[in-house]
């Protein structure tokens, strides 16, 4: 979950490995509302800034579920100063609808004295102001059962019950060795803490290449929350992990299995047309500055090739289930076309 820290603050604390702060906001919104947050179309408001991956996942399931008319979208711009996400992408630098500037508005609108980082995503109660929940795991899970009501027709089963545990068990694992095991890489604060990092990143690589080598899908033969999971970060890896985060054993287009499996994503409605990878460059080339102090961002690689075919197909797998693609994006949440270096 990305931290709202400002451009020159310290990512890497000299001699530590990095531990990320996992005391979320864990207030729900479900059906009957036991925490106070009933499900209701229109009232809640998903912040979810595109060069973040965890709040990425967020939109990803957003789309494949047809939530888009329940739950409105505010993006804030890719980069942020010392006291929060700011919406520099709306005109005036407010967003529309809850009528702030800085994502640290709404979160002192329920804590007046939060103390820990503001981050995305965050779910808000428009009419209060407040921020519900950052609880970015939990967030996908109830998109997907406790807004059932609220699903298009024929949407996706992400998380179907009969293949929740395992579903579980290789997002846990996805998790620490790969979803936070290129922070835990890219921001160690010794030349061990790296190492042990980057050792089990790529074994875990290793164990998904293996194990989609005969699978077209993560669990099952249909997309699941998973593949959502881990898609998030290889889209961000020949970007931004592989140099950036120094997880330089292989680039994603190196690992023919994950590339191609990456791939076959990509070019999923849902997927691909939720990836904003100047955004992605942006944030993490300009906001780390103790690991980039010029705050240059790179122009390549070339993001063409993730549209080159992919092949994935031969192993068979249903990738909606008995349900279809999702339509095209709602105006003003396309991203732009993919681009040369």
């Amino acid at each position: 979950m990305a931290d709202s820290t400002d451009a020159d603050a310290r990512y890497v604390e000299p001699g530590q490995p990095y531990d990320r702060d996992t005391n979320y906001i864990e207030d729900r919104i479900t059906r009957d509302g036991r925490d106070g947050w009933p499900v209701e179309a229109g009232r809640y408001r998903l912040i979810a800034a595109r060069a973040c991956p965890w709040a990425n996942r967020t939109i990803i399931v957003r789309r494949l579920l047809g939530l888009e008319g329940a739950i409105s979208l505010g993006l804030p711009g890719p980069t942020h100063d010392q006291r929060s996400w700011t919406f520099d992408l709306d005109p005036g630098g407010v967003d529309p609808v809850l009528g702030i500037e800085r994502l640290q508005q709404a979160y002192f609108a329920r804590f007046s004295d939060y103390p820990r980082g503001i981050t995305v995503p965050a779910i808000v109660d428009v009419a209060s102001g407040a921020v519900v929940t950052n609880n970015f795991p939990q967030i996908t899970l109830d998109f997907e059962t406790e807004w059932a009501e609220f699903h298009r027709e024929r949407a996706p089963d992400l998380y179907p019950e009969g293949l929740r545990d395992e579903i579980d068990e290789v997002s846990e694992l996805v998790y620490h060795d790969v979803n936070n095991g290129v922070y835990k890489a890219g921001f160690a604060g010794s030349q061990n803490s790296y190492e042990r990092a980057y050792t089990a990143l790529f074994e875990r690589l290793d164990w998904l290449s293996e194990r989609l080598e005969r699978q077209r899908f993560l669990v099952g033969d249909t997309i699941t929350e998973a593949d959502v999971r881990l898609f998030t970060t290889l889209a961000r890896f020949d970007a931004v992990y592989h140099g950036h985060f120094k997880c330089n054993r292989s680039k994603l287009a190196e690992m023919p299995v994950l590339w191609a499996y990456a791939r076959d994503l990509f070019q999923t409605p849902g997927f691909g047309d939720t990836i904003d990878f100047e955004q992605i460059k942006a944030h993490y080339y300009v906001v780390h500055r103790d690991i980039n102090p010029s705050g240059i961002v790179p122009v390549g690689p070339d993001e063409r090739p993730w549209l080159t075919p992919h092949g994935r197909e031969q192993l068979g797998g249903r990738p909606f289930g008995d349900g279809t693609p999702p339509a095209p994006p709602r105006d003003g949440e396309g991203v732009p076309e993919l681009r040369s270096a």
